[in-house]
C-alpha cells in the first residue's frame, strides 16, 4: 500500500514538472515565432519632452503585424551589428550616430519619413528613404545593402514612420536635427593637436587604437572612407556640437573650439579605414565639397577641362 501511495505522489509531481515545463517553453517560444523580442524603449529624456514634434512612445506601438515590424525596427536601429550582422560589416549600429535609436541628441532621426524623397548631392540625383538607408549600410556600416522588399527594410521604414507620425505631412527640412558642418580651416590641421585632445578627452571611450567595440572610430570594424564622417567638416562639426559625452580631460561636450574640433577629426581620420570601390561615381555633377576624402570621376574630368582651358 505504501508503495502504490509513494508511486502515485511520484507520478502526480512529475506530472506538475512537466507541465509547468511545457508551458514555459510554449510562453518563452513565443519570442521566437510570434511577437518580436526587443530592447528595452528609449526613455523620455529632455531632448525629446522639448521636441517640437514629440516623437510617440513604444508602449504605444500598435498591436499585430505593423507593431511587431515598429519594434523590430527600433531592434535593428540599436542593435545593427548583431541583429543584422549578415548586412553590417563592423561594429557599428545606426545609433553610434542617432542615438536612442533615432529618439534623441545626436541626430535625431523624427520627422525623417516625411522628407524623403529627397535630393542628395553625392548621388546626383532623388534617392528614396529606403536607397538612404542602404548609403548607411554600404558605408557607415561597411556592409551589404538590405534587399529593399524585405522583411528587414520593411521594419527600419515602420520605425522611422511611427517616430514621425506627428510630424506634419510635406515637411521637408528637419532643423531640429541638423548638423552643422564646421567652418574651420581645413588646410592648416594640426593632426598632432588632435592626438594630444584624443588623449586627453577621447581614448578612454573610444581606447587608445580607436578601435574600442561598438564605438570604433578607425580600423577594420569602424565606417568606411565613403561615409559621410570620413569628411572633416562632417565629423569636426559631430564633434564639436556632441563630444565628449561627459567631462574629462578638462573638455566637455560643447566645449572644443572649431579648430580643436577640426583638429581632431583630421587625427582620427588620418587613419586607415576601409575603402569604398563606387567611392569614384559620388557627386557626378562635379560639385564635391572641398573636404571629400577622395577624388571622383566627375572631379577629375572637372580638372582635365580646366587644364584644356589653360592650354587654349
Amino acid at each position: 500500500m505504501n508503495k502504490i501511495f509513494t508511486y502515485s505522489v511520484i507520478a502526480i509531481v512529475s506530472s506538475l514538472v512537466l507541465g509547468i515545463s511545457l508551458t514555459y517553453l510554449v510562453i518563452s517560444g513565443k519570442d521566437k515565432n510570434g511577437a518580436i523580442e526587443t530592447t528595452s524603449p528609449p526613455a523620455e529624456t529632455e531632448e525629446s519632452a522639448n521636441h517640437p514634434y514629440p516623437p510617440p512612445s513604444m508602449d504605444e506601438v500598435p498591436e499585430g503585424e505593423e507593431g511587431e515590424l515598429i519594434k523590430l525596427g527600433l531592434k535593428y536601429v540599436t542593435e545593427t551589428a548583431t541583429a543584422l550582422d549578415g548586412y553590417s560589416g563592423n561594429n557599428l549600429s545606426c545609433a553610434s550616430c542617432h542615438a536612442g535609436g533615432g529618439y534623441e541628441e545626436p541626430l535625431d532621426l523624427v520627422g525623417i519619413s516625411k522628407t524623403y524623397p529627397q535630393y542628395n548631392p553625392r548621388a546626383g540625383r532623388e534617392v528614396t528613404l529606403e536607397e538612404r538607408i542602404n548609403g548607411c549600410f554600404r558605408r557607415s556600416m561597411n556592409g551589404e545593402p538590405l534587399p529593399e522588399d524585405s522583411r528587414e527594410m520593411k521594419a527600419m521604414v515602420a520605425f522611422y514612420d511611427y517616430i514621425s507620425e506627428n510630424v506634419p505631412d510635406g515637411t521637408t527640412e528637419r532643423p531640429w536635427a541638423k548638423l552643422d558642418r564646421s567652418k574651420a580651416d581645413i588646410e592648416n590641421v594640426d593632426i598632432d593637436a588632435g592626438r594630444e585632445i584624443y588623449n586627453k578627452a577621447c581614448i578612454s571611450c573610444h581606447g587608445e587604437n580607436g578601435d574600442a567595440g561598438n564605438l570604433a572610430l578607425w580600423g577594420e570594424n569602424s565606417y568606411n572612407i565613403g561615409a559621410g564622417m570620413a569628411r572633416l567638416r562632417t565629423a569636426a562639426g559631430f564633434i564639436q556640437a556632441y563630444m565628449p559625452k561627459m567631462e574629462i580631460g578638462g573638455y566637455s561636450q560643447g566645449s572644443l573650439t572649431d579648430e580643436e574640433a577640426m583638429n581632431l577629426a583630421a587625427y582620427i581620420n588620418s587613419h586607415d579605414r576601409p575603402d569604398f570601390p563606387d567611392k569614384i561615381y559620388d557627386w557626378p555633377k562635379g560639385d564635391a565639397p572641398d573636404d571629400a576624402a577622395y577624388e571622383t570621376l566627375a572631379g577629375n574630368k572637372d580638372q582635365e577641362k580646366e587644364k584644356e582651358k589653360e592650354k587654349q
